[in-house]
């Protein structure tokens, strides 16, 4: 009797071992701002073709960030061509994204301008980049680019 006793606790055990639910840990990339889904968003080398001379384009964009505010994360750089970079800002100053995503790949959501970006704005944002004192009196001109008012960041 006790054999019986100890073979169906053994078998019990094991049985409850093999029910317990397997849990695999799903790694999910941090969103910053109103979810989206990233699929077919557009390259951003594209983005310049894309936007043509219209004013404003409503799209999803992935890139390369080259620089972040480093004061609060409320603005990012996002590499178009080999010179040129599209300042991303948050739609009403709604959320920011971490200071360290340099060199990460970004998938953005939102409305692409081309506007001129004033000798203040990118001082302002210069400063806020950390460039020195020099720098920042270097810039003396208006400057033609692409922007983009992001309503929503994965960073990958």
């Amino acid at each position: 009797m006790n054999k019986f006793k100890i073979l169906l606790v053994l078998l019990v055990g094991f049985f409850s071992v093999d029910c317990q639910s397997q849990t695999t840990k799903t790694s999910q990339a941090p969103i910053y701002g109103e979810a989206f889904a990233t699929k077919n968003s557009l390259a951003a080398t594209k983005l310049p073709q894309v936007l043509g001379t219209k004013d404003s384009v409503a799209v999803k964009v992935t890139g390369q960030v080259v620089d972040v505010c480093q004061a609060k994360g409320c603005w990012l750089d996002v590499k178009l061509t080999d010179n040129t970079v599209m300042k991303v800002r948050f739609k009403d100053y709604g959320f920011f994204v971490p200071k360290n995503i340099a060199g990460k790949t970004v998938v953005l959501n939102g409305v692409a301008y081309n506007k001129s970006i004033s000798v203040a704005d990118q001082q302002h944002y210069a400063q806020d980049a950390g460039k020195s004192v020099a720098e920042i009196k270097a810039i003396t001109q208006p400057q033609k680019s692409i922007t983009f008012t992001a309503t929503g960041v994965v960073v990958q």
